[in-house]
């Protein structure tokens, strides 16, 4: 099966898998144009065949018919009956060109059936494939034409058996019939288009469903993994930096800090491990892997001080355990991410995460401090975390906040619904 990007559909190929004899070649180029020669018209189908040979049949016999009565009717000379006979042998004729013209072949069968008596089944015929093919306004002007001209028929050719009255109602009726017939095939044709037709938008929607959500699946795994390595990943950095800019440092230092960077990066690896094995799962819900909640902020905070951060932590949850799943695990991000971000741009300060909230008032998270001593070298690539924490906030109901504060320094804040 054909795939369909989401940012830019492409068009699905529409085809038939059913038993192609049994449709008419105008519906099975309609349900699989892409198998028909372009600039050509549909070859004809086996159904196709056998309905142009009945209705050729059909209108051979009806005319037959026709013929002897003109032949056998006294008051019509033989020259006229040889031209009725000859007009009607080559509308009949005209039978298998229906397809290709039915709009040309119904005017021109209006005259024809007019003066000639043998063209009746041909015109007939005519009028029901103008009603197949062609839309209502066709049909209206010359079905229209075709019931007017009746009564003019009857009074140049009166019927022997039937008063003038009797013949031009019946006739008008069956008339009637015809294009009522040929209305009702179009409209089943029409129909089962339709049918196919909302099929394949279905299909495309619920692939375009299955992308989007794949799509979905793998941002949020793309800012776990944001989230979850950019923590570790600084810790290496401040620790590796310190390794090379003191070189000199007590052993006592330098082992702690190789420590360290062992620690973060065996972690880095596991977490890194843990996401790969989402991505191959499919499904990030079903592997097992623990989400950090709020009651995991201390063991964050404890982490980030044995790495030499100075952070504090005011939480003021009477009982974090009992916060959702999921906005704890909201609240847990955002103060990862501030502690990480503290780290890049303001190394050495001293960083206070506030936790407070009660349900029904909501989870506020406010990760601050203040500006760094000196110049800090910018770090490449930084606001990306920000902008991921502020969708994800959004994501949950909440808002997210963040900006430079006016005595100083830089804050987060954020608040999350709860309850």
């Amino acid at each position: 099966m054909s795939t369909v990007s989401a940012d830019k559909p492409v068009a699905v190929p529409r085809t038939y898998a059913g038993p192609r004899w049994l449709l008419p070649s105008a519906v099975l180029k309609e349900l699989d144009p892409d198998t028909e020669r372009p600039g050509r018209r549909p070859r004809r189908t086996a159904r196709d065949w056998l309905v142009d040979f009945s209705c050729f049949a059909v209108a051979v016999f009806i005319g037959l018919v026709g013929a002897d009565a003109v032949t056998s009717n006294p008051h019509v000379p033989d020259s006229v009956a040889r031209l009725d006979q000859i007009l009607g042998a080559v509308a009949c004729a005209a039978v298998w060109l229906r397809r290709r013209w039915p709009v040309g072949l119904a005017a021109a069968s209006l005259p024809v059936g007019l003066v000639s008596d043998t063209a009746g089944g041909a015109c007939v015929i005519a009028l029901f494939t103008l009603a197949v093919h062609r839309p209502f306004r066709y049909v209206a002007w010359l079905g229209g034409a075709n019931i007017a001209l009746i009564p003019l028929y009857f009074w140049m050719r009166p019927d022997p058996e039937l008063p003038y009255l009797a013949a031009v109602v019946i006739f008008v009726l069956m008339a009637a019939v015809v294009i009522a017939s040929g209305m009702v095939v179009r409209s089943k044709r029409q129909l089962v288009m339709s049918f196919q037709d909302r099929a394949r938008r279905a299909e495309t929607e619920a692939r375009l469903r299955a992308e989007q959500a794949q799509r979905l699946a793998r941002e949020a795994i793309a800012r776990e993994m944001h989230d979850v390595l950019a923590h570790r990943l600084t810790l290496l950095s401040v620790h590796a930096g310190a390794l090379e800019f003191r070189p000199d440092a007590p052993q006592e230092e330098v082992a702690r800090a190789a420590g360290v960077i062992r620690e973060s990066a065996h972690e880095a690896l596991q977490d890194l491990r843990e996401i790969i094995g989402v991505l191959r799962a499919g499904d990030h819900d079903d592997t097992g892997r623990p989400q950090p909640t709020l009651a995991a902020l201390d063991a964050l905070v404890a982490e980030s001080r044995e790495a030499g951060m100075k952070v504090t932590l005011d939480t003021r949850v009477t009982d974090p355990a009992t916060v959702p799943a999921s906005i704890g695990r909201t609240a847990y991000r955002i103060a990862q991410e501030g502690l990480t971000n503290a780290r890049k741009h303001a190394p050495g300060t001293e960083v206070t995460v506030a936790v407070e909230g009660a349900p029904g008032e909501g989870l506020t998270i406010t990760v601050r401090n203040p500006a760094p001593e000196g110049e800090v070298t910018p770090v490449p690539g930084s606001g990306q975390g920000l902008i991921g924490l502020r969708e994800r906030a959004t994501l949950a109901g909440g808002r997210l906040e963040s900006g430079a504060r006016a005595e100083g320094g830089f804050e987060v804040r954020a608040w999350l619904p709860w309850g």
